[in-house]
């Protein structure tokens, strides 16, 4: 038996929670996962998982065992890292997440110049709107938009980001251009999922914060396709600021009722930071950080 084998495999477990979803993470068949874990428990002579139809808990030995199995892993990996000198040269690969669209637009450019520089260093960039759990995903940095939850994250702030009305100058020049929020009631509007509700639409901060109702002609899941739609003239849409940045340049949009928007969301890199850094992530950092909080004081 591998012992290092079985340790993650039961990590895995208990982390996920099922036996599928740790085969899953691990990208090895259930069987092997089952065949492991038992094999595990015969070679410690203690049960660690309490088996059931509908769920999977840990016994009594198993929570203590699985803080073990972290530490020991952890050790291993520390040590496999030194002696593959991570933290002497910028060698290995960099496991990185960004939301899709911010990602595509700045992240990835920066990443390319980075791996021009550091040719021993590969990165694996996961484009999503999913919220990642770093440590348990393995990902070694995020980029975020918006407050981040107190935790024991390192986090580096890059800038910040506004959220902003607009609409085509066709649309305006034939509807008029709304100058406070409750004129809204009397626009077509193209509601984005990912912002806003549907129905009310938010502005300023804390006292001063008001909602207003807002009539949804169009309900779409992507900022993408909310902006294309605004540019068509169908209405006012609501959208992260660095998402409708070039066609407010092109003048294909034009932002309206900027004195009411809400503060800026900031957005910032983050990483575990438990214990030392390896050399690749620092580089990345160092590279990153500063040209990140250009291309932002760049955009809108």
């Amino acid at each position: 038996m591998d012992r290092l084998d079985a340790m993650s495999l039961f990590v895995a477990t208990a982390e996920a929670g099922s036996l599928s979803a740790a085969a899953r993470r691990a990208g090895v068949p259930l069987a092997t996962v089952s065949r492991k874990l038992s094999e595990l428990e015969k070679h410690l002579g203690t049960r660690l998982l309490n088996r059931s139809t509908r769920r999977l808990a840990l016994t009594d030995a198993g929570q203590s065992y699985v803080i073990a199995c972290r530490r020991i892993l952890d050790e291993v990996n520390e040590a496999e890292r030194t002696a593959g000198g991570e933290y002497s040269s910028p060698t290995g690969e960099l496991v990185i997440t960004a939301p899709v669209v911010f990602g595509r637009l700045h992240v990835l450019p920066v990443i390319t110049d980075f791996l021009a520089l550091y040719p021993q260093v590969d990165v694996r960039l996961t484009l999503s709107d999913r919220i990642t759990q770093l440590v348990e995903e393995h990902i070694d940095l995020a980029l975020r938009i918006g407050e981040l939850p107190d935790s024991a994250m390192v986090a580096i702030r890059v800038g910040s980001i506004r959220r902003i009305v607009c609409a085509s100058p066709a649309y305006l020049a034939m509807h008029g251009t709304p100058e406070k929020p409750p004129e809204l009631a009397g626009h077509s509007c193209i509601t984005f999922e990912g912002l806003a509700a549907p129905a009310t639409w938010s502005f300023g901060a804390g006292k001063a914060e008001t909602t207003v109702p807002v009539r949804s002609r169009l309900q779409i899941n992507t900022a993408e396709a909310a902006i294309d739609a605004a540019i068509a003239g169908l209405g006012l849409t609501k959208v992260l600021s660095y998402q409708a940045d070039v066609a407010v340049r092109a003048g294909a949009l034009r932002v309206v009722l900027e004195p009411f928007e809400p503060p800026p969301w900031p957005v910032s890199l983050v990483h575990a930071g438990q214990g030392r850094l390896p050399v690749k992530l620092r580089a990345f950092l160092d590279f990153a950080a500063p040209r990140l909080k250009e291309r932002l004081t760049r955009s809108l």
